[in-house]
């Protein structure tokens, strides 16, 4: 199996969440985040509507489940509310908010860790339902299932860095942005976690009669 990209993951809507206006158009995000540094809660209000679901996506899919989902991604709203002001570029929100995100569930998965190290029992299933496309066969969820295992005996940093690359699909520049480090460090994180999957990781039936 090549460990690049997860195929046949169910994408949570990108786009306005139920409730949103598309006609008219609302306004680019950058007046929006304008508008909300300014005290206009509609504007702020507009911006969540417009980004929920790319949060709570992005969430889900680097935890593998969606437990505690809402209200990581609440917090992350908040947090991203009080520090408004601190945005340099305006029309840079979506990506701050991802990375407001990003730094949130890697407080998760640490925590986690730390108490699976402590003895006790903070493992999470990893819920295919939420993660696999519905046209989705079953050796397609049983290799996805054992992907998101094998992640989620990583570092934070290391899971959180190659599910970024390779699930999000995001550039090695955007990976380091959203997880605030150097190009060269976050290319070590997905190079050891692409090191630790691949050594780990059982073929199906079918790939390992192809080989």
């Amino acid at each position: 199996m090549e460990l690049m990209g997860v195929p046949a993951l169910r994408l949570v809507s990108d786009g306005p969440v139920s409730g949103a206006r598309s006609i008219p158009p609302e306004p680019e995000d950058s007046q929006l985040v304008r508008e909300a540094v300014l005290g206009k809660r509609w504007a702020f209000d507009a911006l969540y509507r417009r980004h929920a679901g790319f949060a709570f996506g992005l969430a889900v899919r680097l935890q593998g489940n969606r437990s505690d989902v809402e209200d990581l991604v609440h917090d992350a709203f908040l947090k991203a509310h009080k520090q408004l002001a601190s945005l340099r570029d305006p029309g840079s929100f979506r990506s701050w908010l991802g990375s407001i995100v990003v730094t949130q569930v890697r407080m998760r998965l640490r925590r986690a860790r730390v108490l699976r190290t402590l003895g006790f029992n903070a493992t999470e299933p990893v819920e295919l339902e939420s993660l696999a496309a519905e046209e989705a066969g079953p050796e397609v969820r049983a290799e996805l299932a054992q992907i998101y295992a094998l992640l989620k005996v990583m570092p934070a940093d290391e899971r959180i860095a190659w599910t970024l690359r390779n699930v999000e699909r995001h550039r090695l520049e955007e990976v380091a942005a959203l997880t605030d480090c150097s190009l060269a460090t976050a290319k070590r994180r997905i190079a050891r976690a692409q090191r630790f999957l691949s050594d780990h990781f059982v073929p199906t039936s079918t790939e390992a009669a192809d080989v």
